[in-house]
């Protein structure tokens, strides 16, 4: 039986994660490790023979810079692009979705936490003594990023098939979101996340809507692949 299969993935290392800041809905370029591992997880999925049909990428520089390694391009060129080329495949359409920013992490956007406690110190011990969610000035609110990964889900369902393959490139706050909805959670689970981690989803398109017995049916529902990184081993 054909299934809308997503493939969700975290971008590669970026010269941002390395320095340890809070890039959140600003950017910094791959670094060449993660360049390397974007050109590693297109090889892995062209070996598998997982072709995509449809690609969505968030608009920030390092998921740009992602796709284009993962497509094989050397240096990644960061400019928006209509389609790629996935090895002798026909090019795929790319979809630039605004919804798959990163969290915004509002006056700590690019700060390491040394300079986010030399600037505010109150805040930072707020954040650094209390496990209660803190709000943080002119940062998304949890509500709105939660919204957004409904967006997403509803936005894949509704607008693909039974059939059709879709590559999703995102970072780890807003991924988290949206596996969470995928799943029908009232909450949002922290987990590890390594560059380039595949989430692949299983679903059958025309049944998700569906109440009853049919929302039990694990042949309907399947996780084949969870936070997986075997392709950098």
């Amino acid at each position: 039986m054909p299934v809308l299969k997503l493939l969700l993935v975290r971008h590669g290392q970026s010269v941002g994660n390395t320095e340890g800041r809070m890039e959140g809905g600003s950017s910094t370029q791959l670094t060449p490790l993660g360049q390397q591992q974007a050109l590693r997880l297109g090889q892995h999925l062209a070996a598998n023979h997982w072709h995509p049909t449809h690609l969505y990428c968030s608009p920030l520089e390092r998921a740009r810079a992602t796709l284009a390694a993962l497509a094989g391009e050397s240096p990644p060129h960061s400019a928006q692009f209509s389609s790629v080329t996935l090895g002798s495949r026909p090019p795929v359409p790319v979809t630039w979705l605004e919804d798959l920013r990163e969290y915004d992490a509002g006056i700590l956007t690019g700060l390491t936490w040394a300079e986010a406690r030399d600037r505010y110190p109150d805040l930072c011990h707020q954040l650094e003594t209390s496990l209660d969610w803190q709000p943080i000035p002119q940062a998304e609110t949890l509500d709105a990023g939660q919204a957004r990964a409904q967006r997403i889900v509803d936005h894949l369902i509704g607008h693909h098939r039974n059939g059709d393959r879709v590559l999703v490139i995102s970072h780890h706050w807003i991924l988290q979101q949206i596996i969470a909805r995928l799943l029908g959670c009232d909450r949002a689970w922290g987990l590890p996340m390594g560059h380039t981690a595949q989430f692949e989803f299983w679903l059958d398109c025309d049944r998700w809507a569906d109440p009853g017995p049919n929302r039990l049916n694990t042949e309907l529902w399947r996780i084949q692949r969870f936070n997986d990184t075997t392709h950098l081993e």
